[in-house]
């Protein structure tokens, strides 16, 4: 009898001990379409991954300004 069959791997690694995800759990979107939790635009959210380490850290850097422009902040 033969093994079962494994699982797919997925396209990409959502993790990296690099750059880890600075995501908390707080997924909620405000008007600007930027996570409450993390504060990055939805489409750095969906970019992430398949982005590189370098990416990743630019994307970071751009969810900190984000952040400090939130309304309330």
């Amino acid at each position: 009898m033969s093994p079962p069959p494994r699982p797919p791997k997925p396209l990409y690694s959502n993790v990296s001990p690099a750059v880890p995800s600075p995501c908390i759990g707080t997924c909620r979107l405000d008007e600007r379409k930027v996570c409450l939790g993390c504060h990055r635009h939805v489409e750095h959210i969906r970019e992430w991954r398949s982005a590189d380490d370098q990416r990743r850290r630019q994307i970071c850097s751009e969810a900190l300004t984000l952040g400090e422009q939130a309304p309330g902040h």
